[in-house]
Order: C-alpha cells, then structure tokens, then sequence
C-alpha cells in the first residue's frame, strides 16, 4: 500500500524494479523499464484522481510464463480515460504512453474501488 503524496509514484515504481528483477526467466532491461513506466503513469493516476486525502493505493504483481501484470488499485469507481492529444495542456498523456507501452489494459471494478492493469509481453 502506498500513501498518496508527490512521492507515491517514486515509491510505487522502485517496488515493482525490486520485485521484478528477482524474476526468473528474467526480464529484459526494455521490459523492466516499460513496466515501471507504466506502474508509474498509473501511480500517478491513482493518487491525483482515484483517492481522497488520507487514502492509499495498492500496486500488485502477477508475472505469468508469457507476460507481467501490474495493477493499481484505489478506492475511487470512476473509470479513467484518454484524453485527446493537446499542446497546450501539461497533463493527460498518462494512458496514452500507457497504450503504448503495454501489449493490454483496463479497468475491472473491485468492491470498493477500481484496478486499473496493464501487461507487458515476456
């Protein structure tokens, strides 16, 4: 679980390098990259949009034979969305860089909250 604060996605991704680099058959430095990436567009997410002050955020890891899943779950239902490409706006690239890294994602809906997951090809 990770609090919500400028540092919860910093310390979402070192979790998922330290978890994942114990992986056997290993990653490739790529994939290892493209999923902290992920975990932290999705981190960031969770702790802007998907909790109220105080709450926290869970990130979860289920390698498998041909692929890794990270999910990030928080307390809030409403469903994240892409947004349309804008220069003039700093923010909402999170899923698109999501889409493009990640081989799926989406949200399934949780008893109290959301999971919002990605997967990475072995």
């Amino acid at each position: 679980m990770f609090r919500t604060g400028p540092e919860a996605a910093g310390q979402a991704r070192r979790f998922v390098r330290e978890q994942l680099v114990k992986e056997d058959p290993p990653l490739t430095c790529d994939q290892l990259d493209d999923l902290c990436l992920i975990t932290s567009e999705l981190a960031t997410n969770a702790a802007r949009y998907g909790t109220e002050p105080g709450d926290s955020f869970a990130v979860v890891l289920l390698p498998a034979l041909d692929r890794v899943r990270v999910e990030v779950r928080d307390p809030v239902r409403r469903r994240p969305r892409l947004r349309n490409d804008s220069d003039e706006r700093a923010r909402g690239r999170g899923l698109h860089i999501v889409e493009a890294l990640a081989m799926r994602w989406d949200v399934d809906e949780r008893p109290f909250g959301k999971a919002v997951w990605a997967e990475v090809e072995r």
